[in-house]
């Protein structure tokens, strides 16, 4: 199809590969003749002000008559500014850059307004590009299964081997593929966003001064860390002069999981995520918190700390997470899995070891946990790049099994065992086989009870 006509010899033609993702959208400038990327960049969704998840959105959409296209206006205006040709993203993204009702994917069966790939003018959604441009989404999976999560299988490949591969994209929403060359199951949990910094006390997004990495010392219960923007750790000689323009005010995604590890491998954290009074007498780190406990970290005029109700957050995240795995392992039925892929942001700084000691992933030798990246826009390039990539996620996406945790009567049970640390019934062998198992906790004493006013 003939777009648009240039003096000259113009031997170059770009494109993008853009994941609108709930939280962020990231773009990756394309030659499209070479393939190589020649920018790449993002910035915070606009969405986020109507809403920090994908249910306060529907709900925004459904309580204001013009909730919809505010929205999409936002969204669209955002990715006018990163320049874009191609995208892809969660249903409820999918549907509002669109400008599509998404009120369905809120409410039980969450149906798909479409759930075909989408190939029409940029024009058509004012999109400020060359006009004649094209703008191409892969297909939906699921109502929160998304056209990111086929981007991430035409990345990955799990249905071209026999090895059983999980793979998870961590957000706001976790998208989760189990799989091989004999089929392919996919469901999303509702992790919402511990992960990223939110909800939590002194969380923040992965930024310069935020704190990535945790150490604490079995005996005494000094802490030692690492602030993104920096290689040296905070016990190191240099570690002030390095953090002086850096303000450490806060912890990220990757933080937040290790101190969390942390506090269970050193006695701090019971198996059930409460922090020890008795912790108290081993270090002046463990302080009284209203009527709880908090393990600090900084200390100062405002601490960075973590508190017991941001235990309880990445507990209640962790466990929707591990919920969605169990009920895709039910369904294949499998009792292990070969290979765990983590995708996304998150992904690419968290620890395997403590990833797993906390039971966001399933037991599995440490060596088979990958990181692999932002797999999603990767495989979105795939798609800018090669037209036949597209005919094959069509036809991938169509033989896909899709599991809606929301109606699954056994979410609930796998819920609410995997709030555990690591997990109540899971054994986790694998896993302590390559590290020490945490130290036991007794029970907290409990008063007794009074009937009639007598003992």
């Amino acid at each position: 199809t003939l777009i648009s006509i240039w003096p000259g010899l113009v031997d170059r033609v770009f494109g993008a590969a853009i994941d609108i993702g709930s939280t962020t959208l990231a773009l990756h400038l394309t030659d499209l003749v070479s393939g190589d990327v020649l920018v790449s960049n993002g910035r915070m969704n606009p969405q986020i002000r109507f809403g920090e998840d994908l249910m306060s959105r529907v709900s925004y959409a459904i309580m204001h008559p013009d909730g919809i296209s505010e929205m999409t206006e936002v969204v669209r205006a955002a990715l006018n500014e990163l320049i874009q040709e191609a995208a892809a993203g969660n249903p409820i993204m999918h549907h509002l850059l669109l400008g599509i009702d998404p009120t369905p994917l809120g409410v039980a069966p969450f149906t798909l307004a479409i759930d075909t790939e989408i190939n029409l003018p940029a024009g058509a959604v004012n999109i400020a590009i060359n006009p004649g441009g094209r703008l191409y989404l892969p297909p939906c999976i699921a109502g929160h299964v998304g056209a990111d999560t086929a981007a991430v299988i035409l990345s990955e490949q799990p249905h071209k081997t026999e090895k059983i591969s999980l793979i998870i994209d961590i957000g706001t929403n976790a998208e989760i593929v189990l799989g091989n060359n004999q089929k392919l199951l996919a469901c999303s949990s509702p992790t919402g966003p511990a992960f990223e910094g939110a909800q939590i006390s002194c969380g923040q997004r992965a930024a310069a001064g935020a704190i990535e990495r945790v150490r604490i010392d079995p005996e005494t219960l000094q802490p030692r860390y690492r602030v993104i923007g920096s290689e040296i750790w905070s016990n190191e000689t240099g570690f002030a002069d390095a953090v002086a323009d850096l303000a450490v005010t806060g912890i990220c995604g990757s933080g937040i999981i290790e101190v969390i590890g942390e506090m269970v491998l050193t006695g701090i954290l019971s198996s059930d995520g409460v922090i020890q009074a008795s912790a108290a007498a081993r270090s002046d780190r463990i302080v009284q918190n209203g009527r709880t406990f908090a393990y600090v970290l900084v200390p100062g005029d405002h601490p960075v700390m973590i508190t017991q109700n941001d235990v309880r957050q990445i507990q209640l995240a962790k466990a929707a997470l591990y919920a969605g795995v169990k009920l895709l392992m039910d369904r294949f039925p499998v009792q292990k899995v070969d290979e765990i892929r983590i995708a996304g942001a998150f992904g690419s700084n968290v620890d395997a070891q403590y990833a797993m000691l906390l039971g966001l992933i399933p037991d599995c030798a440490l060596q088979q946990v990958t990181s692999v990246g932002n797999a999603a826009s990767t495989g979105l390039r795939i798609a800018l790049l090669n037209q036949e990539s597209r005919a094959e996620i069509a036809a991938l996406v169509k033989q896909v099994q899709k599991i809606e945790t929301a109606v699954e009567p056994a979410f609930q049970q796998h819920f609410i065992e995997a709030m555990a640390i690591p997990h109540k019934t899971d054994p986790f062998s694998v896993l302590f086989e390559q590290i020490e198992r945490p130290p036991p906790i007794a029970p907290a004493p409990t008063a007794r009870r009074r009937r009639n006013n007598r003992p």
